[in-house]
């Protein structure tokens, strides 16, 4: 009999202590509220006094609804990262906070550069012996080893090479520019779910063919 008696009373206990823990989420706060009403009896008043109770509940389960970011569209972004990089290459994709392509772009264009510059000093090595030759000198690096119009040669296809080195920088220079335009545009373009261009492959079992083609989702 004891023992069904404290079987009774645990269970009782955490039954109680079950509803301690689902009410601890959600806080209460009772305030008392008098509202006074005046009550007229034979020409004298009365005053009648009614207690209210405000019962305010504040859930801290409660979830607080996610905030949308915004995306600021900057149309001046794509002309001021193209500005910088002409300034200086690789300031447009810092800019573009494209950081592993300012390497890439300073290795093109120092290539260039190096290639102008070596072929540039055969250049004038070549000429500068063809010269000495022409005045009656024999002591250049190049005598007995290639004629004068092996020099001439050396230094016309130096020449080509030494142009090409620099159109070819040039070019990287202003590739630079346009990566960095692009990119400011590209960050910018909407990649948002509610527009979405997609592929879709089917295949017909009743037909035994396949449908190819492209769906596009706008939700609004």
């Amino acid at each position: 009999m004891q023992s069904k008696f404290f079987i009774t009373t645990l269970l009782s206990f955490l039954f109680c202590l079950n509803s301690l823990a689902q009410n601890d989420g959600k806080a209460k706060s009772v305030t008392s509220k008098k509202t006074a009403d005046t009550l007229v009896v034979d020409g004298n008043k009365i005053l009648v006094t009614e207690e209210v109770k405000e019962v305010t509940t504040s859930d801290s389960l409660a979830l607080a609804t996610p905030e949308k970011e915004s995306r600021l569209t900057d149309p001046l972004a794509p002309a001021r990262a193209a500005f910088y990089s002409a300034i200086l290459p690789g300031l447009g994709q810092a800019y573009n906070r494209k950081y592993w392509k300012i390497p890439i772009v300073y290795a093109a264009i120092g290539t260039g550069i190096y290639f102008y510059i070596d072929n540039n000093n055969a250049y004038n090595d070549y000429r500068d012996a063809y010269k000495r030759r022409l005045a009656g000198f024999t002591d250049d690096e190049y005598y007995g080893r290639i004629s004068d119009d092996g020099l001439i040669n050396a230094q016309e296809q130096l020449r080509e090479n030494k142009e090409l080195s620099l159109l070819i920088t040039i070019g990287l220079y202003v590739l630079n520019i346009v990566d960095a335009n692009v990119d400011a545009h590209l960050l910018q373009f909407n990649i948002d779910d509610n527009l979405s261009l997609s592929p879709h492959f089917n295949y017909n079992e009743v037909e035994r063919s396949t449908n190819l083609g492209f769906s596009f989702n706008f939700k609004f």
